[in-house]
């Protein structure tokens, strides 16, 4: 079935856009969810969305070929229990406005591509949305084994490197690495601390600079370092994009 894909940014939206290809879906758009222009920083803390790294999401689309729909929002959770009713001015109403934008656009659109893992409160909302739009979730990560997932996407290049760090025993030094490289380090703060290997407790985001399905890879040439919480034990901090390109692979 024809797909829009929403991403992120991050490893798992582009994965999943991966396990969408290989069960034979076609990926005709993406789209992103997005801080507003006025605000001066990058993360806004959402319950719904990874806003770190938006300003590079754009290159993804230029990676794929596709076109990309972008809606702003201001990252405030009007409901914030588990199930989700239809809420004026909470966030997960941008989607809806973002998704029937493509639906207006590709009205072949039958599918989204959602990279959820292990949140229910993500999911359900999603579900919602689609549900609403008579559209169907695809979500081929949900509820995989993170271990597992993690070696997987490390041995299909997924080439995504941590733009944001909030979890013990990671820090600035980490910032930049590729999951290749973080992957020994991540299993082993799972075993001593309890950390969530692909991140799925807010320990970390990443960006894709490259993937199988890319036609061309994303260089990060300027990146500036963010004190987002200076907390002695773990401190939040992240990349913000400043400049990057695309050349070929």
């Amino acid at each position: 079935m024809q797909v829009v894909a929403l991403v992120s940014g991050g490893k798992d939206s582009t994965y999943n856009m991966v396990k969408c290809v290989e069960n034979g879906h076609e990926i005709v758009a993406l789209a992103h969810i997005h801080p507003p222009k006025t605000s001066e920083k990058d993360e806004l803390d959402s319950f719904m969305y990874q806003t770190v790294g938006s300003s590079g999401v754009s290159l993804i689309a230029e990676c794929l070929s596709l076109p990309i729909y972008l809606q702003e929002t201001q990252g405030t959770a009007i409901t914030q229990t588990l199930d989700y009713q239809q809420t004026e001015n909470d966030e997960t109403e941008d989607l809806f406005k973002l998704l029937s934008t493509v639906k207006d656009n590709h009205p072949d659109v039958k599918g989204v591509s959602v990279g959820a893992i292990f949140s229910r409160y993500q999911s359900n909302r999603v579900q919602n949305v689609c549900d609403r739009l008579g559209l169907t979730m695809l979500a081929y990560l949900w509820q995989r084994d993170q271990k597992e997932l993690l070696r997987e996407m490390v041995e299909n290049n997924i080439d995504a490197v941590l733009i944001k760090v909030a979890a013990m025993g990671l820090g600035e030094q980490d910032l930049g690495k590729s999951l290749a490289q973080m992957e020994e380090k991540l299993l082993k703060l799972d075993e001593k601390y309890g950390v969530h290997v692909c991140g799925e407790g807010g320990e970390f985001e990443t960006f894709t600079l490259d993937s199988p399905i890319y036609k061309r890879k994303i260089v990060l040439d300027e990146v500036d370092v963010v004190v987002h919480s200076d907390d002695a034990f773990s401190p939040v901090l992240y990349l913000s994009i400043k400049k990057a390109h695309t050349e070929p692979k």
